[in-house]
């Protein structure tokens, strides 16, 4: 995680680049990044702010409070694709992307993999072959 700067020191930094000094010049002098520097100079140009923006952190899970419906869902219907959640969602009101779906499940411990159990047909070109044409000569 990045480090946060003191109030004081953006201060600082801002009031020294305004006496004349380069954003560049500042940081070395004051032990930051020149990025650092940079962006709270353009900050304050915009919006005449010295203070940082509000710290942004992880947002809430939007499918918490449909839980025990998405679990129930699952325990009905184990082979339900999360296409198919995703349109049983929407006709709640609620839209979300697959990505979503597939986070919430995974934060339960549930994985939507096929399970090779289930008995899937194949496809036609497998199995064991044309027992016809075995040991003839293929004709020219």
């Amino acid at each position: 995680m990045t480090k946060i700067y003191s109030a004081d020191l953006r201060e600082r930094v801002i009031k020294a680049v305004l006496s004349g000094l380069s954003a560049r010049s500042v940081a070395r002098v004051f032990s930051i990044s020149e990025s650092s520097a940079i962006k709270w100079m353009q900050q304050f140009r915009c919006d005449g702010r010295m203070a940082p923006s509000a710290m942004r952190g992880h947002r809430r899970a939007v499918l918490e409070p449909h839980r025990a419906f998405l679990l129930k869902l699952i325990e009905q219907q184990d082979d339900i694709t999360l296409e198919e959640v995703r349109t049983i969602l929407r006709e709640r009101g609620v839209e979300v992307c697959v990505t979503t779906i597939w986070s919430f499940y995974d934060r339960c411990g549930i994985s939507l993999k096929k399970k090779p159990v289930r008995g899937r047909a194949g496809s036609a070109r497998r199995g064991r072959g044309t027992s016809g044409l075995e040991g003839k000569a293929k004709a020219a």
